[in-house]
């Protein structure tokens, strides 16, 4: 059966168990759950001989209960990121969390290298700079995150993730998991 019980569910950071009966949990990305797999297939021992003696025995509940974030008048406003691959929406949804209460969350300005366009205003829809000074931003960990689009950088900075929590809003930015 595809459905699994509470009871079924081990934890364990060693390997993935092949047994049709228990499915196991690791801690990671996909990647690192199928070099487990590989792993496990290869050395042929079982999960309880390579784990420390706890964590055989651990079991991970399938869920986690969640309780709505109540934040006390004194704490700072909290950056949003919404991840996702492209064309799931991701944007749309920070577009409609914006448009929704402009007066408590915005958008922090990205930087790019990319040429601006005529009817673009610097600092408004991106924050034009040289390819040396993206590269230097980066080099002195100031982008909080970055990549490449055709030839292109394009990465938010700190300092403008900064300046809108600054003004006593919530960030909220997008990116796409590559």
């Amino acid at each position: 059966e595809e459905t699994l019980q509470a009871t079924e569910l081990v934890a364990c950071s060693w390997c993935v168990f092949s047994s049709p009966d228990v499915f196991a949990l690791t801690a990671g990305f996909r990647r690192s759950m199928r070099l487990c797999r590989r792993k496990a297939r290869i050395n042929q021992q079982s999960c309880y001989t390579r784990c420390p003696s706890s964590c055989y025995s651990s079991l991970a509940v399938p869920y986690e209960e969640v309780v709505r974030y109540q934040r006390h008048p004194t704490d700072r406003n909290r950056l949003i990121i919404l991840v996702g691959p492209a064309g799931v929406g991701v944007n749309e949804l920070r577009r409609r969390l914006i448009t929704s209460n402009p007066r408590e969350f915005q958008s922090a300005i990205p930087h790019t290298t990319r040429v601006q366009k005529s009817y673009e205003m610097n600092g408004r829809e991106y924050h034009y700079v040289s390819k040396e000074t993206f590269e230097n931003m980066v080099y002195s960990h100031r982008m909080l995150e970055y990549g490449e689009y055709k030839g292109y950088l394009y990465g938010t900075s700190i300092d403008a993730v900064r300046t809108v929590l600054d003004e006593g809003k919530i960030c909220v930015i997008d990116l796409e998991p590559q």
